[in-house]
């Protein structure tokens, strides 16, 4: 059985936010900076915050970890209604968190598609399936609904000629991306989507195929961000330089050392954090897939999907700006500019 699972509504956020006003850690007028920045983590990998830690790039600040995050979008809505302080997802869902009125600032990319890391979309060898009209009314696994394997479907969909109503009849499925390879193999999926190091293991077991990838459709992108709350920014503007900065000192790090050098670091980190984790997945790691120097945010990250959502009904238009969306001012490759 394919277990499903749904995505968190950002329209549950106004009610939320009215009722835990300022982040919980966020400082208050006359007192310090805080110090303690609370995050979700990801079992088995490690964020770029943790190896800001671990590189010593955080000066004064700590990171607390308060558990693992189950999707992008539930972190960043983490971080916008104060259970934690930062939280990372696609940019699409940073987006759509925005229209609903969350208080909140992508300040620095941290993931995305390049030629060694991307997203594909596989069906087994002896699929039928060989061009997007052939997805009408087959399934299509992804980890969540709003968010980066959706758009990446509904953009390719589109620019191969499927109409509104045809692209309606492709069903997506939820289901956690370590279950992905088996539903497919099984002929619970007729599409899996993979990326990663559950990509990486499951063509070297063969018998998949690519039918399309995110990095051939879009070109090497940054994907997604990391946000603040924006009133945690307004009253802790020299712990955010300080953690932005050193989460794109890291990022930086990641880009210019070699791979074998990353993976030691990660395989360090996490044996040290004594968290009863493997560190087989970081051994796949191959690299950063952010474009941007230190994760230095373009506005075409956040124009493409303003467009999709728009398209899709999802926000209306002009309903949100990417320059109200983020912000490079804190980090050093930026050059100091607010967009």
């Amino acid at each position: 059985m394919i277990k499903i699972r749904h995505a968190l509504l950002p329209a549950l956020l106004p009610a939320l936010l009215a009722g835990c006003g300022a982040a919980e850690g966020a400082a208050r007028p006359g007192q310090t900076e805080v110090k303690v920045l609370r995050y979700q983590g990801n079992a088995g990998t490690v964020t770029y915050a943790e190896l800001a830690e671990e590189l010593g790039y955080l000066g004064d600040l700590q990171l607390k970890w308060v558990g693992n995050t189950t999707s992008g979008p539930q972190d960043i809505q983490s971080a916008a209604t104060g259970q934690t302080d930062f939280g990372g997802a696609f940019n699409g869902a940073i987006v759509k968190l925005k229209a609903a009125r969350a208080p909140i600032k992508a300040v620095a990319g941290y993931y995305g598609s390049d030629k060694e890391t991307f997203n594909g979309y596989y069906v087994p060898d002896g699929s039928p399936i060989k061009t997007a009209r052939d997805l009408i009314g087959k399934k299509i696994g992804v980890n969540t609904l709003g968010a980066h394997h959706e758009a990446v479907i509904k953009e390719y969909l589109k620019r191969q000629g499927l109409t509104p109503q045809e692209i309606k009849q492709v069903q997506l499925v939820v289901i956690p991306p370590v279950n992905t390879e088996q539903a497919l193999r099984q002929g619970q999926l007729d599409v899996g989507t993979l990326g990663g190091v559950l990509k990486d293991k499951a063509l070297e077991r063969r018998g998949l195929r690519p039918l399309f990838t995110d990095v051939e459709l879009f070109g090497p992108f940054t994907a997604g961000s990391v946000v603040l709350r924006e009133d945690f920014i307004a009253e802790n503007p020299a712990t955010t330089k300080t953690f932005v900065t050193g989460f794109a000192k890291a990022i930086e790090w990641a880009q210019t050392h070699s791979r074998e050098e990353v993976i030691a670091k990660f395989e360090q980190i996490i044996t040290k954090r004594g968290r009863n984790e493997t560190t087989d997945i970081v051994r796949f790691w191959k690299s950063t897939g952010i474009a941007g120097k230190g994760g230095v945010i373009a506005p075409k990250e956040f124009e493409t999907w303003i467009g999709w959502l728009e398209r899709e009904g999802e926000i209306k238009p002009g309903q949100v700006k990417a320059a109200d969306l983020y912000t490079n001012a804190f980090n050093p490759y930026g050059g100091g500019s607010t967009s």
